[in-house]
């Protein structure tokens, strides 16, 4: 006999999830495209041979950009979890892991790099005249370079193809939605360059799932109040 007092303290909880994943998301993908955006109108070109200039230039802005990101990484913490709760007790334990790894992995490498461009802003402050063009600083600006347009972009990849096959299996989001990820997780896998902005790619795409989710969760409640309902007795069929 199912205990209904559980039951309908699990509804709620998972009911709540969508409006929480689409809120978190949204705040993540303002906050992390603004930081990036900031980051690279402040930063020069990695193959130009300023010597640093920017630091003297735009040390604040970076700052502040730098600032954003452990803000940006908790509103993902926080989505990753609710989008998982969100998937009740159909949530498949291989690509949950998958799921789980690669965002996790995705903030460490975020973390990384903007730990390294402040560091260089701590550095320049410390030092204006000597660090600026010094091998330490081409150093650390080809660390944050190769974290943001590889490693991270790799991490976002694996999210991505995770969580559309996931989607798919279990059908909690749209089958366009799902099928568009692919192309873009792809795009973010395969990807050679350097440029900053191929990162935006990433937090678009959260921005178009939470939106969605907002959405369907204003104007179609019975939608999700149905798959709230599926997931909570897919086990006890």
């Amino acid at each position: 006999m199912r205990d209904t007092g559980l039951t309908s303290a699990a509804g709620s909880t998972v009911g709540a999830s969508p409006r929480a994943a689409g809120v978190t998301g949204v705040l993540f993908a303002v906050l992390f495209s603004t930081s990036v955006i900031i980051l690279k109108l402040s930063v020069s070109d990695v193959n130009s041979d300023d010597g640093g200039q920017w630091l003297a230039d735009t040390a604040g802005w970076v700052a502040f950009a730098i600032g954003l990101m452990p803000f940006a990484g908790i509103f993902f913490l926080w989505f990753i979890g609710v989008v998982r709760a969100r998937l009740g007790r159909r949530e498949d334990q291989f690509f949950s892991a998958a799921i789980l790894g690669s965002g996790l992995l995705f903030l460490a490498m975020v973390f990384v790099g903007a730990g390294v461009a402040g560091a260089m802003v701590t550095s320049y402050s410390r030092d204006p005249s000597g660090f600026p063009g010094s091998s330490a600083y081409w150093l650390a600006r080809d660390v944050v370079t190769q974290i943001f347009s590889v490693y991270a972009l790799r991490m976002a990849a694996v999210f991505l193809l995770a969580q559309a096959t996931l989607w798919l299996r279990v059908q909690v989001m749209p089958r366009w939605i799902s099928l568009l990820t692919y192309p873009v997780a792809l795009l973010l896998l395969f990807v050679v360059t350097e440029s900053f902005w191929v990162v935006l790619v990433f937090p678009a795409w959260v921005f178009l799932v939470s939106v969605y989710i907002l959405v369907v969760r204003l104007h179609r409640p019975d939608v999700d109040h149905a798959a709230t309902q599926t997931s909570l007795e897919g086990a006890d069929g």
